[in-house]
């Protein structure tokens, strides 16, 4: 007796009906939002998501950006976000945003439509390798092959699996989906969910009582160090207080707050070897993901203190290779923990010396950052002009900038980056994505800007928002002429493969997407043209007008040899 085939008509409705009812459940487990681009391979999931009311589709233009247009969301949102690509390089162009997602802890859910199995490797058009395209990077790969019609109960637990696996692992996963044609058949009907909306599996964060290391060291000299993730910015603030310890924040930490304990000028402290021996603790507890400051992870290194390390991987941040004891935790659970730990009294100089020094630090940079539209000087404005607005910052210097002569504020912006691997690549489609719906204001270079220019042709996407991108124009990648190539190699040749000045004017780019432009040369313009760019909706371009890449290295050092002069002062040192 022959088996029945089932029809092709018949394979096509089961496929559109998964897709339909993976969508729905990934609605169910938080997913609000799904980024999608034009392709044929991908019907039946984009189709399938256009009648989902629970997820709002956004619709891209390039997959590259697409990616970081996700991560944008997710970071804005806190939740999974998902997205759709066809067959072929469309998903290679994921590729640097997986990435970026895998090191940065962001869930995202990469599905990629694919041919079957029967037209791979036979010269079928738009067909890749796609099996495992992004490897490691993804905390969980599936491929189910192509849907049958008659075994649907496995699809929404399967659904339901791998998007826990990017909420709970916090990362991207992958679905690589072989789609047969028809590809626009009607869906046939869905396994029913769970009553009332629920998911198929609920994932829940305990709480930890893992306090014991921190219980033990609290009567010492200690430092409180915050990252990216690092809980209640609130809740930091009280640990802090409770033990009497510094509370050194990296801006991603969000706790940047007018609070005693609240230390911002770290970075430039730590560049003295005599302040540094000054303010030396004998234990530090590193909260989230580690800060970009570099004179803070050599000081650490030189220090050598006994260092917890609490954090929600496995493999905990540690550059340096200092950490003694890893909490495996939520940094935000182990706090609240922590804040039943009875203080044993660290001593009070301790404290007061760290509050001298950065108090000494933030009057030199209130009286040179007031008026001149340098690099040091537009980052601290935003981190005080902001309040209530996102913040994404590009890597290479603003996020330095933004990390040394950010200011404390009563209500600082929350500040987002794409510090999982510190590129460049998708900054103004990461500040669109957190805009979308919303606010956001972006500060980054040239360079980076024009790397990713393309994707304000999608502008803020068609739920509105108003993105203004602050574009600091020093004409080239300033980080280069802090390293030693600028010292060592012949200048034409440093301008050519490092300086890179571009030959497009940031200006005429942004204004053929149809950004509104604004070139400013004070920072009072400046602050008026991010406030008002985010009071209309969609895409405004404020350049600022800044000293060039040689002036900009002797700015810094001006600023910070006059800091550190005012905090050995304040020390008695």
């Amino acid at each position: 007796m022959t088996a029945s085939v089932p029809s092709g008509a018949s394979v096509a409705a089961a496929q559109a009906a998964f897709c339909a009812c993976a969508l729905d459940e990934f609605a169910r487990g938080g997913m609000a939002d799904l980024v999608v681009c034009p392709g044929s391979r991908s019907t039946p999931l984009v189709l399938a998501a256009l009648e989902t009311p629970a997820i709002r589709v956004h619709v891209r233009l390039d997959e590259r950006s697409a990616g970081f247009f996700a991560i944008g969301r997710a970071l804005a949102t806190g939740l999974p976000v998902g997205v759709v690509v066809t067959s072929g390089t469309a998903a290679a162009e994921l590729t640097a945003a997986v990435v970026e997602a895998d090191l940065a802890g962001v869930g995202i859910v990469v599905v990629t439509a694919d041919r079957p199995p029967e037209l791979r490797g036979i010269g079928a058009p738009q067909t890749i390798d796609q099996v495992k395209l992004y490897g490691s990077a993804v905390r969980r790969y599936e491929e189910p092959g192509p849907i049958r019609p008659d075994d649907t109960a496995w699809w929404r637990p399967f659904a339901s699996r791998l998007l826990a696996a990017a909420v709970d692992g916090r990362g991207p996963v992958h679905l690589n989906l072989s789609l047969v044609e028809p590809l626009d058949a009607r869906p046939a009907s869905i396994p029913e969910g769970r009553p009332a909306g629920a998911p198929w599996r609920r994932s829940h964060e305990g709480s930890t009582d893992a306090v014991e290391p921190f219980a033990r060291l609290t009567g010492q000299r200690g430092l409180l160090i915050a990252g990216r993730g690092a809980g209640d910015p609130a809740l930091l603030t009280e640990l802090a207080a409770l033990h009497g310890w510094p509370l050194l924040c990296d801006p991603l930490s969000g706790a940047r707050l007018e609070h005693p304990h609240v230390i911002v000028s770290f970075d430039t402290l730590l560049r003295d070897h005599d302040v540094a021996e000054l303010l030396a603790p004998e234990v530090v507890v590193l909260l989230g993901a580690a800060p970009s400051s570099r004179s803070l992870a050599d000081v650490l290194a030189s220090w050598s203190p006994r260092a917890v390390a609490v954090s929600s991987s496995t493999s905990p941040p540690d550059p340096t290779g200092i950490v003694s004891d890893h909490v495996l935790a939520s940094p935000a659970s182990w706090v609240r923990a922590a804040l039943g730990v009875p203080p044993l009294g660290c001593p009070s100089e301790h404290l007061e010396r760290w509050q001298l020094a950065d108090a000494a630090v933030q009057r030199t940079f209130d009286e040179r950052c007031s008026a001149q539209p340098d690099e040091p000087s537009v980052a601290r404005l935003l981190s005080r002009a902001l309040s209530g607005v996102a913040l994404v910052v590009s890597n290479s210097m603003p996020v330095r900038d933004l990390e040394t002569f950010g200011a404390r504020s009563a209500s600082p912006p929350r500040v987002l980056a794409n510090r999982g691997a510190n590129g460049i690549d998708g900054v103004v489609s990461t500040a669109l994505g957190v805009a979308s719906t919303s606010r956001a204001v972006g500060l980054l270079g040239d360079l980076a800007f024009l790397h990713d220019a393309g994707s304000l042709a999608d502008g803020v996407g068609e739920y509105g928002g108003s993105c203004v991108l602050v574009v600091v124009d020093n004409r080239g990648g300033g980080i280069f002429s802090f390293l030693p190539q600028y010292r060592s190699v012949p200048r034409d040749q440093f301008e050519r493969v490092f300086g890179t000045p571009p030959t497009a004017s940031v200006a005429s780019v942004a204004s053929g997407y149809g950004a509104e432009v604004r070139a400013v040369k004070d920072l009072e313009s400046l602050r008026l043209g991010v406030l008002e760019g985010l009071g209309v909706q969609g895409v405004t371009v404020v350049i600022a007008e800044v000293p060039d890449r040689t002036r900009n290295v002797e700015v810094h050092k001006e600023l910070t040899d006059l800091a550190i002069r005012a905090a050995k002062g304040a020390l008695g040192a």
